[in-house]
Protein backbone atom coordinates (compact mmCIF):
# COMPACT_ATOMS: atom_id res chain seq x y z
CA UNK A 1 0.00 0.00 0.00
CA UNK A 2 2.58 2.46 1.32
CA UNK A 3 4.55 2.16 -1.85
CA UNK A 4 2.02 3.10 -4.33
CA UNK A 5 1.37 6.46 -2.38
CA UNK A 6 1.23 9.12 -5.15
CA UNK A 7 3.21 11.30 -2.50
CA UNK A 8 5.22 9.20 0.33
CA UNK A 9 4.09 11.29 3.21
CA UNK A 10 1.84 9.99 5.78
CA UNK A 11 0.24 12.17 8.66
CA UNK A 12 1.49 10.67 11.72
CA UNK A 13 -1.36 9.81 14.69
CA UNK A 14 -1.21 12.30 17.27
CA UNK A 15 -3.23 11.46 20.48
CA UNK A 16 -4.66 14.15 22.27
CA UNK A 17 -6.40 15.69 19.91
CA UNK A 18 -4.33 16.97 17.05
CA UNK A 19 -5.29 14.27 14.55
CA UNK A 20 -8.49 15.02 13.02
CA UNK A 21 -10.58 13.39 10.68
CA UNK A 22 -9.95 16.73 8.59
CA UNK A 23 -6.52 16.55 8.87
CA UNK A 24 -6.63 12.84 8.25
CA UNK A 25 -8.88 13.18 5.11
CA UNK A 26 -6.92 16.25 3.78
CA UNK A 27 -3.58 14.53 3.96
CA UNK A 28 -5.20 11.23 2.04
CA UNK A 29 -6.86 13.17 -0.66
CA UNK A 30 -3.42 15.59 -1.34
CA UNK A 31 -1.82 11.86 -2.46
CA UNK A 32 -0.30 11.05 1.06
CA UNK A 33 -1.72 9.16 4.09
CA UNK A 34 -3.36 10.32 7.20
CA UNK A 35 -3.65 7.95 10.79
CA UNK A 36 -7.07 8.45 13.34
CA UNK A 37 -5.39 8.35 16.95
CA UNK A 38 -7.20 6.24 18.99
CA UNK A 39 -5.43 6.90 22.49
CA UNK A 40 -7.06 8.43 25.16
CA UNK A 41 -10.90 8.41 23.34
CA UNK A 42 -13.90 6.40 23.78
CA UNK A 43 -14.56 3.57 21.74
CA UNK A 44 -17.80 6.04 20.37
CA UNK A 45 -15.37 8.97 19.85
CA UNK A 46 -13.02 6.86 17.66
CA UNK A 47 -16.46 5.54 15.74
CA UNK A 48 -17.73 9.13 15.46
CA UNK A 49 -13.77 9.72 14.10
CA UNK A 50 -13.49 7.04 11.67
CA UNK A 51 -17.30 8.02 10.17
CA UNK A 52 -16.00 11.48 9.79
CA UNK A 53 -13.47 10.57 7.78
CA UNK A 54 -15.48 8.23 6.01
CA UNK A 55 -17.53 10.99 5.11
CA UNK A 56 -14.66 13.48 3.97
CA UNK A 57 -12.86 11.23 1.82
CA UNK A 58 -12.96 8.06 -0.26
CA UNK A 59 -9.68 7.21 0.12
CA UNK A 60 -7.57 4.56 2.36
CA UNK A 61 -6.39 5.90 5.80
CA UNK A 62 -5.37 4.48 9.26
CA UNK A 63 -6.60 4.10 12.99
CA UNK A 64 -3.44 4.28 15.26
CA UNK A 65 -3.94 2.15 18.92
CA UNK A 66 -1.81 2.37 21.94
CA UNK A 67 -0.80 -1.40 23.33
CA UNK A 68 -1.53 -1.38 27.14
CA UNK A 69 1.82 -1.95 29.21
CA UNK A 70 2.10 -3.91 32.70
CA UNK A 71 0.80 -2.17 35.37
CA UNK A 72 3.62 0.01 36.27
CA UNK A 73 5.49 -1.10 40.03
CA UNK A 74 7.24 2.44 41.13
CA UNK A 75 6.02 4.53 43.94
CA UNK A 76 4.76 7.80 42.85
CA UNK A 77 3.44 9.22 46.47
CA UNK A 78 6.29 11.90 46.15
CA UNK A 79 5.39 12.69 42.43
CA UNK A 80 1.51 12.98 43.24
CA UNK A 81 2.66 15.64 46.17
CA UNK A 82 4.98 17.88 43.64
CA UNK A 83 1.96 17.76 41.05
CA UNK A 84 -0.36 18.86 43.56
CA UNK A 85 1.60 21.59 44.09
CA UNK A 86 1.84 22.48 40.69
CA UNK A 87 -2.15 22.35 40.17
CA UNK A 88 -2.54 24.59 42.97
CA UNK A 89 -0.54 27.46 41.44
CA UNK A 90 -2.77 26.76 38.19
CA UNK A 91 -6.29 26.23 39.80
CA UNK A 92 -6.48 22.84 39.05
CA UNK A 93 -7.33 19.33 40.96
CA UNK A 94 -4.94 16.56 39.95
CA UNK A 95 -6.42 13.47 38.20
CA UNK A 96 -6.37 10.09 39.94
CA UNK A 97 -2.59 8.52 38.95
CA UNK A 98 -4.69 5.18 37.86
CA UNK A 99 -3.64 2.57 34.91
CA UNK A 100 -5.84 1.94 32.68
CA UNK A 101 -5.38 -0.56 29.40
CA UNK A 102 -6.93 2.82 27.22
CA UNK A 103 -10.36 0.65 26.03
CA UNK A 104 -7.83 -1.33 24.36
CA UNK A 105 -9.73 -4.76 23.16
CA UNK A 106 -12.94 -2.72 22.71
CA UNK A 107 -11.30 -0.20 20.24
CA UNK A 108 -9.56 -3.70 18.81
CA UNK A 109 -12.69 -4.57 18.01
CA UNK A 110 -14.45 -1.72 16.60
CA UNK A 111 -11.49 -1.99 14.08
CA UNK A 112 -12.07 -5.48 13.38
CA UNK A 113 -16.25 -4.61 12.70
CA UNK A 114 -15.24 -1.85 10.46
CA UNK A 115 -12.46 -3.37 8.31
CA UNK A 116 -10.11 -0.55 8.49
CA UNK A 117 -7.51 -0.49 5.55
CA UNK A 118 -4.70 -0.04 7.78
CA UNK A 119 -4.43 -0.78 11.77
CA UNK A 120 -1.12 0.45 13.49
CA UNK A 121 -0.04 -0.65 17.20
CA UNK A 122 2.04 1.81 19.08
CA UNK A 123 4.06 1.02 22.79
CA UNK A 124 4.00 -3.03 22.59
CA UNK A 125 2.85 -5.84 20.10
CA UNK A 126 -0.64 -7.06 19.76
CA UNK A 127 -1.48 -10.69 20.21
CA UNK A 128 -0.17 -12.62 17.03
CA UNK A 129 -3.85 -14.23 16.93
CA UNK A 130 -5.61 -10.52 16.58
CA UNK A 131 -3.08 -9.81 14.20
CA UNK A 132 -4.80 -12.64 11.71
CA UNK A 133 -8.19 -11.61 12.65
CA UNK A 134 -7.44 -7.81 11.19
CA UNK A 135 -5.58 -9.48 8.21
CA UNK A 136 -9.08 -11.84 7.55
CA UNK A 137 -10.70 -8.77 7.89
CA UNK A 138 -8.30 -6.87 4.90
CA UNK A 139 -6.32 -4.81 7.34
CA UNK A 140 -2.45 -4.37 6.74
CA UNK A 141 -0.87 -4.40 10.34
CA UNK A 142 1.84 -1.73 11.34
CA UNK A 143 4.00 -1.71 14.37
CA UNK A 144 6.10 1.12 15.96
CA UNK A 145 9.59 -0.01 16.29
CA UNK A 146 12.76 1.27 17.69
CA UNK A 147 15.18 -1.12 17.18
CA UNK A 148 16.45 -3.98 15.77
CA UNK A 149 15.30 -6.25 18.86
CA UNK A 150 11.81 -4.89 18.22
CA UNK A 151 11.60 -5.11 14.88
CA UNK A 152 12.10 -8.46 14.82
CA UNK A 153 9.42 -9.64 17.74
CA UNK A 154 6.79 -7.39 15.66
CA UNK A 155 8.21 -9.48 12.24
CA UNK A 156 7.82 -12.98 14.62
CA UNK A 157 4.00 -11.86 15.10
CA UNK A 158 2.95 -11.44 11.66
CA UNK A 159 3.54 -7.05 11.17
CA UNK A 160 3.20 -6.44 7.41
CA UNK A 161 5.08 -2.98 7.98
CA UNK A 162 7.48 -1.42 10.66
CA UNK A 163 7.19 2.03 11.55
CA UNK A 164 10.66 2.62 12.44
CA UNK A 165 11.29 5.58 15.00
CA UNK A 166 14.21 8.03 15.94
CA UNK A 167 14.80 10.12 18.76
CA UNK A 168 14.32 13.14 16.96
CA UNK A 169 10.57 12.37 16.84
CA UNK A 170 7.94 14.36 19.05
CA UNK A 171 6.02 13.16 21.66
CA UNK A 172 6.01 9.40 22.86
CA UNK A 173 8.58 7.44 22.38
CA UNK A 174 7.11 4.18 21.04
CA UNK A 175 9.90 1.46 22.95
CA UNK A 176 7.92 -1.65 23.85
CA UNK A 177 9.18 -1.10 27.48
CA UNK A 178 10.55 1.93 29.45
CA UNK A 179 13.81 1.20 31.17
CA UNK A 180 12.96 4.05 33.70
CA UNK A 181 16.76 5.34 33.97
CA UNK A 182 17.55 6.48 30.60
CA UNK A 183 16.07 9.61 29.04
CA UNK A 184 14.74 7.77 25.98
CA UNK A 185 13.63 4.59 28.40
CA UNK A 186 16.25 2.88 26.32
CA UNK A 187 18.77 2.97 23.35
CA UNK A 188 18.33 6.08 21.13
CA UNK A 189 19.06 5.73 17.46
CA UNK A 190 19.01 8.46 15.00
CA UNK A 191 16.19 8.26 12.24
CA UNK A 192 18.76 6.42 9.78
CA UNK A 193 20.65 4.71 12.34
CA UNK A 194 16.93 3.47 12.97
CA UNK A 195 15.98 2.54 9.45
CA UNK A 196 19.85 0.89 8.31
CA UNK A 197 19.79 -1.14 11.51
CA UNK A 198 16.61 -2.73 11.50
CA UNK A 199 16.55 -3.41 7.53
CA UNK A 200 19.38 -5.64 8.40
CA UNK A 201 17.82 -7.15 10.94
CA UNK A 202 14.29 -8.12 9.18
CA UNK A 203 12.96 -7.64 5.86
CA UNK A 204 9.64 -6.13 6.15
CA UNK A 205 8.75 -2.69 4.64
CA UNK A 206 9.33 0.02 7.02
CA UNK A 207 8.03 3.26 7.21
CA UNK A 208 10.67 6.04 8.43
CA UNK A 209 9.68 8.30 11.39
CA UNK A 210 11.65 11.41 13.54
CA UNK A 211 12.57 14.92 13.21
CA UNK A 212 10.99 14.28 9.52
CA UNK A 213 10.04 18.15 7.56
CA UNK A 214 10.76 19.06 4.79
CA UNK A 215 10.90 17.06 1.50
CA UNK A 216 15.05 16.97 2.03
CA UNK A 217 14.13 15.00 4.93
CA UNK A 218 11.63 12.44 3.08
CA UNK A 219 14.54 12.02 0.09
CA UNK A 220 17.15 11.35 3.31
CA UNK A 221 14.94 8.37 4.72
CA UNK A 222 13.47 6.81 1.00
CA UNK A 223 17.32 6.92 -0.13
CA UNK A 224 18.07 5.14 3.25
CA UNK A 225 15.28 2.45 2.55
CA UNK A 226 11.96 3.38 3.78
CA UNK A 227 9.02 3.20 1.53
CA UNK A 228 7.35 6.42 3.06
CA UNK A 229 8.00 9.06 5.64
CA UNK A 230 5.30 9.94 8.67
CA UNK A 231 5.15 13.14 10.09
CA UNK A 232 3.64 14.68 12.72
CA UNK A 233 5.17 18.33 13.84
CA UNK A 234 5.04 18.91 10.09
CA UNK A 235 1.14 19.11 10.38
CA UNK A 236 0.72 20.78 13.64
CA UNK A 237 0.75 24.07 12.49
CA UNK A 238 -2.37 23.23 10.08
CA UNK A 239 -5.94 24.65 10.62
CA UNK A 240 -7.31 21.34 9.98
CA UNK A 241 -5.41 19.54 12.92
CA UNK A 242 -6.58 20.12 17.01
CA UNK A 243 -3.32 21.54 18.39
CA UNK A 244 -4.11 23.65 21.42
CA UNK A 245 -3.89 27.30 20.08
CA UNK A 246 -1.10 27.96 23.16
CA UNK A 247 0.83 24.96 21.27
CA UNK A 248 0.95 26.39 17.69
CA UNK A 249 2.14 29.73 19.40
CA UNK A 250 5.13 28.06 20.79
CA UNK A 251 5.65 25.98 17.81
CA UNK A 252 5.73 29.39 15.54
CA UNK A 253 8.06 31.12 17.72
CA UNK A 254 10.64 28.37 17.47
CA UNK A 255 12.95 29.31 20.64
CA UNK A 256 12.46 26.69 23.04
CA UNK A 257 14.83 23.57 23.00
CA UNK A 258 13.56 19.97 22.77
CA UNK A 259 14.00 17.74 25.52
CA UNK A 260 12.73 13.82 26.92
CA UNK A 261 10.74 13.83 29.46
CA UNK A 262 8.50 11.85 31.98
CA UNK A 263 7.01 14.49 33.68
CA UNK A 264 3.87 14.67 31.78
CA UNK A 265 3.05 11.26 30.98
CA UNK A 266 5.13 8.87 33.04
CA UNK A 267 6.37 7.56 29.37
CA UNK A 268 9.80 9.19 27.82
CA UNK A 269 8.09 11.80 25.27
CA UNK A 270 10.02 14.60 23.82
CA UNK A 271 8.39 18.57 23.76
CA UNK A 272 9.47 21.78 24.06
CA UNK A 273 10.99 23.23 27.37
CA UNK A 274 9.01 24.62 29.65
CA UNK A 275 9.00 25.33 33.55
CA UNK A 276 6.85 21.92 34.31
CA UNK A 277 9.47 19.99 32.34
CA UNK A 278 12.94 21.19 33.91
CA UNK A 279 11.64 21.57 37.22
CA UNK A 280 10.02 17.53 37.20
CA UNK A 281 11.91 15.37 34.63
CA UNK A 282 14.14 14.51 37.49
CA UNK A 283 11.28 13.12 39.56
CA UNK A 284 9.04 11.79 36.98
CA UNK A 285 8.89 8.04 37.90
CA UNK A 286 8.40 5.29 34.78
CA UNK A 287 4.73 5.08 35.63
CA UNK A 288 2.38 5.43 32.36
CA UNK A 289 -0.30 5.96 32.15
CA UNK A 290 -1.27 7.20 35.87
CA UNK A 291 1.30 9.85 35.65
CA UNK A 292 -0.62 11.25 32.23
CA UNK A 293 -3.80 10.70 34.50
CA UNK A 294 -2.29 12.59 37.11
CA UNK A 295 -1.20 15.85 35.45
CA UNK A 296 -3.95 15.94 32.59
CA UNK A 297 -6.26 18.60 34.55
CA UNK A 298 -2.91 20.62 35.26
CA UNK A 299 -1.79 20.51 31.73
CA UNK A 300 -5.67 21.29 30.28
CA UNK A 301 -5.17 24.59 31.76
CA UNK A 302 -3.24 26.17 28.96
CA UNK A 303 -0.92 27.21 30.59
CA UNK A 304 2.41 27.49 28.70
CA UNK A 305 4.62 26.71 31.45
CA UNK A 306 2.82 23.63 32.28
CA UNK A 307 1.73 22.55 29.27
CA UNK A 308 2.94 19.44 27.05
CA UNK A 309 4.22 20.83 24.02
CA UNK A 310 5.10 18.05 22.13
CA UNK A 311 7.48 18.31 19.19
CA UNK A 312 10.29 17.18 17.16
CA UNK A 313 13.66 18.64 17.18
CA UNK A 314 13.38 20.08 13.90
CA UNK A 315 10.08 22.01 14.84
CA UNK A 316 11.21 25.34 13.74
CA UNK A 317 11.80 24.07 10.02
CA UNK A 318 7.77 23.35 9.94
CA UNK A 319 5.69 26.13 8.24
CA UNK A 320 2.04 26.48 9.24
CA UNK A 321 -0.36 26.04 6.36
CA UNK A 322 -3.44 23.69 5.16
CA UNK A 323 -2.70 20.09 5.13
CA UNK A 324 -2.88 20.16 1.53
CA UNK A 325 -0.36 22.55 0.84
CA UNK A 326 2.25 21.10 2.88
CA UNK A 327 2.12 17.59 1.20
CA UNK A 328 2.45 19.62 -2.33
CA UNK A 329 5.22 21.40 -0.44
CA UNK A 330 6.73 18.89 0.67
CA UNK A 331 6.57 16.66 -2.68
CA UNK A 332 8.03 19.43 -4.58
CA UNK A 333 10.77 19.22 -2.52
CA UNK A 334 11.41 16.12 -2.80
CA UNK A 335 11.41 16.18 -6.51
CA UNK A 336 13.83 18.88 -6.49
CA UNK A 337 16.01 17.18 -4.26
CA UNK A 338 15.97 13.63 -6.08
CA UNK A 339 16.26 15.84 -9.49
CA UNK A 340 19.60 18.08 -8.43
CA UNK A 341 21.27 14.71 -7.32
CA UNK A 342 20.52 12.75 -10.62
CA UNK A 343 21.74 15.95 -12.43
CA UNK A 344 24.67 16.05 -10.16
CA UNK A 345 25.31 12.35 -10.76
CA UNK A 346 25.34 12.39 -14.24
CA UNK A 347 27.42 15.22 -14.79
CA UNK A 348 29.90 13.20 -12.43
Amino acid sequence: MFHTLAVPVIAAPMAGGASTPELVAAVSEAGGFGFLAAGYITVEQLAEKIQRTSELTSKPFGVNLFVPGTRPTADISSYVQRVTAYADKVGAVPGEPRWDDDNYAAKLELVLALRVPVVSFTFGLPDADDVQRLKATGSTIVVTVTTPSEARQAKQIGADVLCVQGADAGAHRGTFTDDGISPGGGELYGTLAAIRLVLSAVDLPVIATGGLVTGADVAAVLAAGAVAAQLGTAFLGCPEAGTAAAHREALAEGGRRTALTRAFSGRPARGLVNRFLIENSPHAPAAYPNVHHLTKPVRATGDLEVMSLWAGTTYPLATAGPAAEIVRKINTELVEVVNSLASRFRRG
